[in-house]
């Protein structure tokens, strides 16, 4: 069976005007100016009617099976739903372990993102939590980017009270294993740093890249606006060559879309930023006067609201503002078919109105949202 997408307003995020893309099974086959040639009695035909086509988006941090519980067990944030990831265009998540790593399991991790690749959309995870005993799968980090199909990399937490303060020499042993495994593996591989507000802010990774000479395409901090000595410090880390990625939906001290706006105007390029949601980590509920009332999930829609916001509010072109959240976290994360719409690479689509309003949601080939309706549910979804 053929999909046949027709009168596309293309932008792979590259922007290449009208096109057609022809889609076999998960794949893209053709995208070209016309490919009626391919109308047959087993062709689907969707008419995009000139709507604006951009790759699916990816969340590369992301709490599928919840986070929290900084207020005691009844705080722990609940599971992500298909439904939920399908509503914002997300259709490719990178998953992780926060502050827990003792009642939120790497296993049960590692079954949840399988539970949602099977249910539709695509998925990877880093071992690991914010404590240098890092939780895998098997017994090391290496075997884990080895044998385990969906760990990518490992996350660990620095500059943060509730880090294990960990040190250069425990860093780098960490990227041995993940940057070893990697290439047996056949992943890029790369140690997602959380960044807390303590002083030392990013000055570990720093000593790993210009003293001790570690590729920085290996070393992925997140939280970066969390505040502003921290952004002005990941500023110049970026500037070496590193991504940084800046957090949508927590850890922000102004508007993440305003952050990228500033480092752009600092001279940090477009292909070195990223955004991504923290979704489902858990915040702390404020009441009107400011006291402490409970604990509410980070939403998961923050990333595409914040995309918007670069085209409407900041003037970006859609090719560039939509980066953040295609190409650049695809590279970022070593993601082969994903991130770019071109031949041979997954069939991931959002589809927008003249106005940037989500409209239909394409994940491997299947359309999962029509017309602003998600169509396909979670299997435990009502």
């Amino acid at each position: 069976m053929f999909t046949l997408l027709k009168n596309t307003n293309l932008y792979a995020p590259k922007a290449l005007g009208k096109k057609d893309i022809l889609i076999v099974g998960e794949k893209i086959v053709a995208i070209e100016d016309n490919l009626d040639a391919y109308i047959n009695k087993n062709t689907n035909i969707w008419d995009a009617k000139g709507k604006t086509v951009t790759p699916g988006l990816i969340d590369q941090h992301i709490h599928v099976i919840g986070a929290g519980g900084k207020r005691s067990f009844s705080s722990m944030t609940p599971e992500v739903q298909l439904s939920e990831l399908i509503a914002c265009g997300t259709t490719t998540i990178n998953s992780l372990l926060g502050t827990d790593g003792t009642v939120r399991d790497i296993r049960t991790l590692y079954g949840k993102v399988k539970a949602l690749e099977q249910e539709g959309i695509s998925t990877s995870m880093f071992c690991g939590y914010y404590g240098v005993d890092t939780p895998t799968i098997t017994d090391s980090i290496q075997a884990d980017m080895i044998f385990i199909d969906k760990v990518i990399g490992c996350k660990i937490a620095i500059s943060d009270i509730r880090s294990s303060y960990p040190t250069a020499t425990e860093l780098l042993r960490k990227l041995n294993q993940i940057r070893n495994g990697g290439f047996i593996g056949g992943k890029k591989g790369i140690l997602h740093v959380h960044l807390g507000d303590l002083d030392t802010k990013m000055d570990l990774l720093f000593e790993l890249v210009q003293k001790h000479q570690f590729p920085i395409e290996h070393i992925s901090p997140t939280h970066v606006g969390r505040t502003e000595t921290l952004f002005n410090q990941a500023i110049e880390f970026a500037k070496l060559g590193g991504m940084i990625d800046i957090t949508t939906a927590a850890s922000q001290y102004i508007a993440p879309y305003k952050s990228v706006l500033y480092a752009l105007e600092q001279g940090v390029s477009i292909e070195n930023l990223t955004f991504s949601t923290d979704g489902h980590a858990g915040l702390t509920k404020f009441s009107d006067q400011g006291n402490a009332i409970g604990t509410k999930s980070a939403l998961i829609n923050k990333n595409l609201e914040e995309t918007v916001l670069l085209v409407k509010k900041g003037n970006l072109p859609i090719e560039e503002a939509f980066k953040l959240v295609t190409s650049n976290p695809a590279k970022n994360l070593g993601l082969k078919y994903k991130g770019i719409i071109k031949v041979n690479n997954d069939a991931d689509f959002c589809v927008f109105d003249n106005d940037l309003n989500l409209v239909d949601v394409f994940a491997k080939g299947k359309q999962m949202m029509k017309d602003g309706v998600v169509i396909v549910k979670g299997n435990f979804e009502s």
